[in-house]
């Protein structure tokens, strides 16, 4: 049991980034932590956390051990729970992290659900338009929107969107309607930065060509949206992003027929953490959420 505390104080202490803050969680002392980690980097031959009067950070030998730490404990976990018989509550904290119009569209209705049902559990809600390396920033679970290389990660694909164009009614009544993505260089286009990359591929490549400059180029899709709505031009986004505008009529989605490829939605978590009780409950609400969002 002494080299399961020892496995957990390093989680501890690379989860919180923290010697003083793992103490205090784990009821340690500052200085034994410093020593349970000093013990355990010289057993294993290997520097696991860099420490500086200012930060506590991986190696890259680190991120790789707290991954398969944390698969560890997970599996050792979950044979207690078969053991005792039941599958515990969720509590504690859980972390997750979403591109940011996604995750405050989809991804925070199922954590209020399960904030509403599980009184003991916390959540923080990482709402990121770039890639996290899950294993050094303590990541439980990854919503990610695009095509996955093969890793050592757990994928579960809970729906889909694509990439569409669309316009306001009056931009569309006063330039005409696009016929084929050719024709894109001919009108003003909305540059806009999604959450797979900025002006790149179906749809904008033949504006790129004709060195066209934008009307408006932002780093933010709800900003893009909102220009488009103004009518200052045609707009690429996922489908999902102008989902309440296209009901409502503010926006026309144009060049249908010329559908990209569907990009999936995806849920990543350590290998071994399914069981978890929090990871196994953000799992099943986002299921039962997301497999609706197939735009």
């Amino acid at each position: 049991m002494d080299r399961l505390r020892t496995l957990r104080t390093f989680i501890c202490v690379a989860e919180h980034a923290s010697f003083a803050e793992a103490g205090r969680r784990m009821n340690m002392s500052p200085t034994t932590v410093t020593r349970t980690i000093a013990a355990l980097e010289a057993n294993l031959g290997v520097q696991l956390l860099m420490r500086t009067t200012r930060s506590v950070r991986l190696t890259e030998e680190g991120a790789l051990f707290l991954e398969r730490c944390r698969a560890g404990l997970a599996e050792i976990d979950g044979a207690f729970d078969i053991v005792r018989g039941g599958r515990s509550t969720p509590r504690g904290t859980l972390t997750v992290t979403a591109p940011v119009m996604f995750g405050r569209l989809h991804v925070l209705p199922v954590v209020v659900e399960l904030l509403r049902l599980y009184p003991e559990l916390q959540v923080r809600l990482l709402l990121l338009d770039r890639v996290v390396r899950m294993a050094e920033e303590g990541i439980d679970v990854a919503v990610r929107i695009a095509e996955l290389p093969d890793s050592s990660l757990h994928m579960l694909r809970v729906g889909q969107v694509r990439r569409v164009l669309s316009a306001s009614p009056a931009y569309l009544a006063a330039r005409g309607r696009p016929t084929s993505l050719s024709h894109l260089r001919d009108h003003d286009v909305i540059w806009g930065e999604d959450e797979i990359g900025p002006h790149r591929g179906w749809g904008l490549d033949e504006v790129r060509r004709s060195r066209r400059p934008a009307r408006l180029s932002v780093n933010h899709m709800d900003a893009a949206v909102a220009a488009a709505v103004a009518g200052l031009g045609v707009v690429r986004t996922l489908s999902y992003q102008i989902a309440d505008d296209v009901a409502a009529g503010r926006l026309e989605q144009i060049l249908t027929d010329d559908a990209a490829p569907a990009l999936p939605i995806s849920l990543l978590f350590q290998s071994g953490r399914r069981d978890h009780p929090n990871v196994r409950a953000f799992i099943d609400a986002a299921k039962q959420h997301l497999q609706g969002v197939s735009l």
